[in-house]
């Protein structure tokens, strides 16, 4: 890279002479890990992004970064610029959602794409919150599958989804909701109830409710490890016909415990398997990649996020 003519800033004209959308370029070559990727994610020629670069150095009167064979380094410059663009660029961005509810304008739809049966104290605060300030806003939960939640995302019938996935997909960004333990059950008419069994593969030959596309892998690679769910009794997709099955005796099954905790109020099921050998993985919130949003579920990720700890 040829070398900068590099002056210190003078401050008093710095923020009047300087061109605001270089610090959002900086900030996509940074996200993008390099200038060429930059280019592409932009569609814009890599010598177009170069310039910018390089008159944001020249505005500030530092190098940035460092090209390599990786794509980029950032220098002790850069790395304290990082913080500060992410900063601009996220009040731009909130901007228009925040006059928006000052005013009094928030309306719309928010469609949420949701797995069965979701027990998250967090998700049900940021709804009632959200509503209390927005009642003008329509919130629409679309339970389906877990792989249905990630598909819709990926082709953007969705902006907001709560679903697992052990295999996060481009373009979609994610933050742990919770953590979900499965457990085996039987009704309280099974010849197991009341017992704990150590070895699951015991029960490899017992009738077996099915759940289908909302088995999540993690279960699916247990289950499979002990050769259960051989012989299926009954299917369902929808955790509370999975427990209607299970009571009804016509198989074993697995249900998240939050869930057979909140559902069995006659406590019809026994759980089959010790603690420690409980199946697990976390629920996320999944949201696109992208920058615009309409105002609505601008506003109810920021109320989400914020709630999980996530930055918004």
């Amino acid at each position: 890279m040829p070398k900068l003519n590099l002056i210190p800033p003078d401050e008093r004209n710095f923020v009047r002479n300087v061109d605001w959308n270089l610090f959002g370029l900086f900030l996509e070559i940074v996200n993008s890990g390099g200038i060429s990727a930059a280019a592409r994610h932009l569609n814009k020629q890599q010598p177009t992004i170069s310039a910018g670069l390089k008159r944001l150095e020249e505005h500030l009167g530092v190098e940035l970064c460092h090209r390599t064979s990786q794509g980029i380094e950032l220098t002790p410059a850069g790395r304290a610029l990082l913080p500060l663009c992410e900063a601009m660029v996220g009040a731009l961005r909130a901007a228009p959602h925040e006059v928006a509810r000052a005013a009094n304008l928030v309306e719309g739809v928010i469609n949420i794409k949701i797995m069965s049966s979701i027990v998250s104290p967090e998700f049900d605060a940021a709804i009632a919150a959200f509503h209390g300030l927005h009642p003008g806003v329509e919130i629409r939960l679309d339970v389906v599958a877990w792989r249905g939640v990630v598909k819709a995302l990926k082709l953007g019938e969705a902006e907001v989804g709560i679903a697992c996935d052990s295999a996060p997909g481009e373009g979609l960004r994610y933050a742990p909701l919770m953590k979900e333990f499965q457990q085996l059950y039987c009704s309280s008419n099974h010849p197991l109830f009341g017992q704990t069994v150590g070895q699951p593969a015991s029960l490899c030959d017992e009738p077996f409710v099915m759940t289908g596309e909302d088995e999540p892998e993690e279960l699916e690679r247990f289950r499979r490890r002990y050769g259960l769910g051989r012989h299926a009794g009954g299917f369902a997709e929808n955790l509370h016909e999975v427990k209607r099955l299970i009571e009804l005796g016509v198989g074993i099954g697995f249900l998240p415990t939050c869930v057979a905790e909140e559902i069995d109020r006659g406590h019809n099921l026994h759980p089959l398997l010790p603690d420690d050998l409980l199946p697990s993985y976390h629920v996320y919130l999944i949201t696109r990649e992208q920058d615009a949003r309409d105002t609505p579920t601008e506003l109810f990720l920021n109320e989400i996020l914020g709630r999980l700890g996530e930055h918004p």
